[in-house]
């Protein structure tokens, strides 16, 4: 069977694998559609510092139960649609024995540091599946980089008191504002894209600030009568956005980073402790993915507006590169594999 390789920084290959056949406690899942996630798009470019090559890629997932391992639960069944939780932890850092697995310190995520899901079949443990009935394989695809953004929100603690801004609105920015806007917070959708904003409202942000066109400090001491955000979720990963970050939000507030910086951030550290603010960390997900399955079954989410196109395997590789040289209008590709 066919599958996506990323084989170099820049470079992508479509190779022959063997289709894998499921341990006793394992089921093969027919994949229908893979999304590619900024992570592979920073793993083409060089850019991701925890890339392996080379790997298949693949982790955002909906799939189809095709087989079944004799020590799988009989909960799952032939035909159940399911997407995939791609972490692997090991089960002995700090960081698992205090039960925060999604920040394992040997973490190894399916198409970064493990094969991916870019393929027609993978196996999969049983207790890395999750179902739905009414989500369609598209649908699950997008529960993954959504919990992410879900798992941003719950580490910022934010509720229905909060002033939320969410700096980026790539797909794991768009699962922040998501998950704020579930919990009740006024949230203010920052980003240089219209067309982004433009979903972003859909999901039920309060206002936008695209800061091509607006002074950023000015439009948010508006919104916020000059107190700046509780809260803010920096889901890009630059050094002007960390930054902006830290000086915009509002004193005591909560700063919880996503984004991967580039390059190294200088800051006036004496603006932490002027404000006492908390800069949270937030990586991958824990406990998030039924979460979201139920906010996606709910409707909530514009599904199709997100999805900005969708190629064949075949044509996957050079969707990738397009996307690394012109990422503007650009939220999620996906992989469909019945074209």
């Amino acid at each position: 069977m066919k599958a996506l390789f990323l084989t170099a920084i820049g470079q992508t290959e479509i190779k022959e694998i063997d289709k894998p056949i499921p341990k006793a406690d394992e089921v093969l899942l027919k994949i229908g559609m893979v999304g590619f996630c900024g992570g592979d798009l920073n793993g083409f470019k060089g850019l991701f510092e925890l890339q392996e090559y080379p790997n298949v890629l693949g982790h955002e997932v909906g799939g189809t139960i095709e087989a079944i391992g004799n020590q799988v639960p009989n909960t799952f069944k032939i035909g159940d649609k399911a997407t995939v939780y791609p972490y692997l932890n090991c089960g002995k850092c700090i960081s698992c024995r205090k039960g925060r697995r999604n920040a394992c310190q040997d973490n190894k995520t399916m198409g970064v540091r493990r094969p991916g899901a870019m393929t027609h079949y993978i196996s999969i443990h049983w207790q890395d599946l999750f179902l739905s009935k009414k989500l369609s394989l598209k649908e699950l695809a997008l529960v993954e980089p959504l919990t992410v953004g879900f798992h941003a929100a719950a580490r910022g603690r934010v509720s229905s008191k909060d002033k939320v801004a969410v700096i980026g609105c790539g797909i794991v920015g768009m699962g922040a504002i998501a998950s704020a806007v579930n919990r009740g917070a006024e949230v203010i959708a920052i980003d240089i894209d219209d067309s982004k904003m433009e979903i972003a409202k859909k999901i039920g942000v309060a206002h936008t600030i695209n800061t091509n066109n607006e002074n950023l400090h000015e439009a948010l001491m508006r919104i916020t009568d000059g107190d700046g955000p509780d809260v803010i979720i920096e889901a890009v990963g630059n050094a002007i956005t960390y930054r902006a970050a830290v000086d915009e939000v509002a004193y005591t507030g909560r700063v919880v980073c996503i984004g991967y910086a580039k390059s190294a951030v200088e800051f006036n550290t004496g603006i932490f402790v002027r404000k006492e603010i908390e800069i949270l960390g937030s990586r991958n997900c824990t406990d998030e993915f039924p979460e979201v399955i139920a906010y996606l079954e709910d409707g909530k989410f514009p599904v199709e507006e997100v999805i900005s196109k969708i190629v064949s395997l075949n044509d996957a590789g050079a969707a990738l590169a397009n996307w690394a040289i012109n990422p503007k209008g650009i939220t999620k590709i996906m992989v469909d594999f019945e074209l």
